[in-house]
């Protein structure tokens, strides 16, 4: 029961306690009931077994939780009264046993993360903290500022939604695609986090793309616009290659060893399909063209066969659009794919020069393959030393490991 208690909190916790942050007003109070909720499961779900409905229970109990804490801080008066009546705005304490009112508050989390009111670093570190549940050293370790630092605009961020009393809600109207940029680049940082976990003993989060590809889904609803299209397109294609990635033992495969008849071609034919509407558009976006890159993949049958000049076009396209040294990295093991190692060791060594990505473990990676094919194999052995050095995620801690063994034996 332990085991099944920590499954269901790496998958649905960001769920409950985005409903818990709608029905108890307040981020805070809503994390506290939400570790109760968990904390109250571990007690009585190995006694009185699991639930039918366990996110639905642990959304009823935290928010119980929530109250009976009201209870102990605060005298039984006029505002007490007041709170509990907007936690039962009906007037009842009955469980919540209807999952339907929920599915739509995780989008609530993002859009209120992404709130125009809010710094620009404080939403991306709000919604990395809130909705996929990473830690601040784990945030600060992704954007290379001190932990401190982003503790602090999480600080800051929640105080001024609770002092303006923005509104949990997706917004209508023409606030609508106003915030559409910020919200679609936090559903992809969701993704990018289940794709490629930052840290940890797995190569992928599941319940992350999948929540992320959920998300793209019903924003499409909300807001059909070519960007949303590209973008989902884009998860699509990314999630069609998931169960390739890695072995029967949980080891990273690349994409050039990956059996391709694992891809799921039913996530490839829509990704294509939304492309195709993306790139009917006046304005082709950021996602569309990352979509175009992932379909140039989806389409063949081996890295031999993909067109890698056409990618290395694509990432000329992006760059020119959104400057971004990751992009300029792509495009630089694109052009090695297509013109040799060489010239991708040259454009990767001019970008580390720069600065941006001295602590980027596969920037170093990228480097050390280069060198591994040109048969550099002492300053291979020392470019894969200095990834491992920066990689915080263990399968691919040890394909490192396993090619400097290649090198030196």
């Amino acid at each position: 029961m332990e085991q099944v208690i920590e499954d269901i909190y790496r998958q649905h916790s960001r769920r409950v306690l985005a409903t818990l942050i709608r029905l108890l007003g307040d981020f805070d109070r809503a994390e506290e009931a939400l570790h109760d909720a968990f904390a109250a499961a571990a007690r009585t779900w190995p006694v009185d077994g699991m639930p039918n409905n366990p996110v639905a229970w642990l959304v009823s109990t935290g928010r119980f939780k929530a109250i009976d804490h009201l209870r102990r801080r605060a005298r039984f008066n006029a505002s007490l009264q007041h709170i509990e009546d907007g936690l039962y705005p009906d007037g009842t304490e009955a469980e919540i046993g209807d999952m339907e009112p929920i599915e739509d508050d995780m989008l609530r989390l993002i859009f209120i993360c992404c709130h125009p009111a809010l710094a620009a670093d404080a939403q991306t570190a709000m919604a990395l903290r809130e909705v996929c549940g990473l830690t601040t050293e784990e945030i600060a370790h992704a954007f290379l500022v001190p932990a401190p630092t982003v503790a602090q605009r999480i600080v800051r961020a929640k105080n001024r939604i609770r002092t303006e009393n923005i509104p949990y809600e997706v917004p209508v109207g023409a606030e609508l695609p106003e915030r559409l940029d910020r919200v679609l680049h936090v559903i992809y940082l969701v993704f990018n986090e289940g794709y490629s976990a930052s840290s940890g003993s797995t190569i992928v989060r599941a319940d992350l793309t999948a929540e992320a590809i959920r998300l793209a889904r019903l924003l499409a609803t909300l807001l059909p616009h070519p960007d949303v299209a590209g973008l989902l397109s884009l998860l699509l294609l990314q999630e069609s290659r998931r169960a390739a990635r890695q072995d029967v033992d949980g080891a990273l495969v690349l994409l050039a060893d990956q059996d391709r008849s694992r891809w799921d071609r039913s996530k490839i034919s829509e990704g294509l399909s939304l492309l195709a509407s993306a790139l009917r558009a006046p304005d082709i976006g950021i996602y569309t063209v990352q979509a175009a890159i992932a379909a140039e993949h989806a389409k063949t049958g081996s890295t031999e066969e993909t067109d890698w000049r056409r990618i290395a076009f694509y990432y000329d396209l992006l760059i020119a659009a959104h400057p971004s040294a990751i992009a300029e990295l792509n495009r630089a093991v694109a052009i090695a794919m297509s013109e040799g190692p060489g010239k991708g060791l040259a454009l990767v060594d001019a970008i580390l020069g720069k600065g941006e990505l001295t602590t980027y473990h596969l920037a170093h990676s990228a480097r050390a393959d280069f060198l591994r094919r040109l048969g550099r194999r002492a300053e291979a052995i020392q470019a894969y030393e200095t990834a491992l050095t920066f990689c915080r995620q263990e399968p691919e801690q040890v394909f490192l490991r396993k090619r400097i063994l290649e090198l030196t034996t």
